[in-house]
């Protein structure tokens, strides 16, 4: 890391746009038909639903910090299908009902793009798809596997590419094959967050920044200025779930990294190509992503830190100078036409992880309570398929419609134990990633198909 790295300051993609302006915090005891706790993306689309849905509805969003703090300003802005727990789902309820969530999933990311278009929020939204790649016989072997289970979701628009046409999309170094997706676009993060919430406030939502929620109960959201009372106690708090009393073991913290590089040259994207400016991901166990920036950047991100002890968050996004080398030597192990370009920004953040790696949507018709998240990481079109769903939810409930395909998906009303108590939790986690690495390293020198049986070991102890 030089000396010229930003470390931290929230996200590159807030140095670039600028922390917003702050808004109130909440002035006393309140009341609201709908209170949403936690301003991302799953609480504002949330709001921006309802509100669209039902105009008169009186909704309050809590939010501890401002909008777009945690996980929906510090992704990688990768709009795409993947949905977390999928294959857990067609265990549980059949392989229609987990087909019925893939195909809801695809067609997410294109109301994404359709709202974003349609309250001209300007996000450097491009449509090119998310490539994912092999370089090892073991992950190539995966990537097929990938590939054919992707295809029996009803991804039919699905393509599995050799070394040759992988290289005329990204010439990624060693790559031996891809598969591509047409279900996926980069974009800037903080540009569609910050629009959201302002359309949302435009439409009469009311956002009180600066005020954490410490405890949520039945028609109560408590916090240090006060208590807002509602009928609906929304939480949609992802990574942060933790701070509130009560749900430390709900959802795992797990940190992830990026660094972004300085723009780059154009004799450097002659050697890349990425003309179409696909998301980019892999088949390694721990895994990367990366998109080609607007304003011609590799942002590029992994896992560093998995966990911190006792479930505790970042304050600001600054970033271990090891992560930080161990991402620029991916950056450089995938393109080696970037040795030697400056890393400018390096930050990180954290995402939800339930006990069965399973995304849900919940409401509990008989206190009100709803929550939706546990992305495990795929939520920038995940949280609007979730918001849509606790919109459709709430009116089921409320006896304004009946059940819609959106509250019939398998991941409405899903379950799951907590996490086990620390030490336990930090083991576990530190423990899975040192496998997953060590698996890694171990796959790169072999030529073997086969995936590690460390990786499969921690697979089966994680419950991935």
């Amino acid at each position: 890391m030089t000396s010229t790295t930003i470390n931290g300051g929230i996200s590159f993609w807030y140095a670039q746009d600028g922390i917003p302006a702050p808004r109130e915090p909440l002035p006393g005891d309140a009341h609201a038909d709908v209170c949403i706790v936690g301003g991302g993306f799953t609480g504002l689309w949330t709001a921006y639903y309802l509100k669209k849905a039902v105009p008169f509805l009186n909704i309050t969003v809590l939010e501890a910090t401002f909008c777009g703090y945690g996980a929906s300003g510090r992704n990688g802005g990768w709009l795409y299908n993947g949905v977390a727990g999928r294959d857990r789902y067609a265990r549980l309820h059949g392989h229609e009902a987990a087909v019925r969530l893939q195909q809801a999933m695809n067609d997410t990311v294109d109301e994404v793009v359709r709202a974003a278009a349609e309250e001209k929020i300007e996000a450097d939204i491009h449509q090119g798809g998310v490539l994912e790649v092999a370089y090892t016989p073991a992950q190539l072997a995966r990537l097929k596997d990938f590939h054919t289970v992707e295809i029996a979701f009803g991804e039919t628009d699905r393509t599995l590419q050799g070394a040759r046409e992988t290289a005329e999309r990204i010439r990624v170094q060693g790559a031996v094959g891809s598969t591509w997706t047409p279900h996926g676009a980069r974009l800037h993060p903080v540009k569609l967050v910050k629009g959201l919430a302002a359309v949302v406030e435009a439409l009469g939502v009311r956002i009180h920044e600066s005020t954490p929620v410490t405890e949520i109960r039945p028609k109560h959201a408590v916090t240090p200025y006060g208590t807002v009372r509602a009928p609906y106690i929304l939480r949609c708090t992802e990574g942060f779930t933790a701070g509130i009393k009560g749900a430390r073991r709900t959802w795992l913290p797990m940190n992830s990294s990026m660094i972004a590089t300085e723009p780059l040259p154009a004799h450097i994207w002659d050697t890349i190509g990425w003309e179409g400016r696909e998301a980019l991901g892999d088949m390694a166990h721990a895994y990367m992503y990366a998109q080609r920036t607007a304003d011609g950047r590799i942002a590029l991100g992994g896992r560093g830190v998995p966990y911190r002890y006792g479930s505790k968050t970042d304050n600001d996004g600054r970033t271990q100078a090891a992560t930080v080398q161990a991402l620029r030597e991916i950056l450089i192990r995938f393109f080696p036409a970037t040795t030697g370009v400056r890393i400018e920004h390096a930050w990180s953040g954290v995402l939800g992880v339930p006990r069965d790696w399973c995304a849900t949507v919940t409401l509990d018709r008989s206190t009100g309570l709803g929550w939706a998240g546990g992305y495990v990481g795929s939520g920038v079109a995940t949280t609007n398929l979730a918001a849509r769903t606790l919109r459709d939810l709430i009116q089921q409930d409320a006896g304004q419609q009946g059940a819609t395909d959106l509250t019939r998906l398998p991941w409405v009303n899903h379950r799951v134990r907590k996490w086990e108590p620390e030490p336990l939790r930090w083991l576990g986690v530190h423990g899975m990633y040192a496998a997953y690495r060590t698996a890694d390293r171990q796959e790169s020198t072999s030529r073997t198909a086969a995936t590690h049986p460390l990786a499969r070991g921690a697979n089966r102890i994680s419950g991935r």
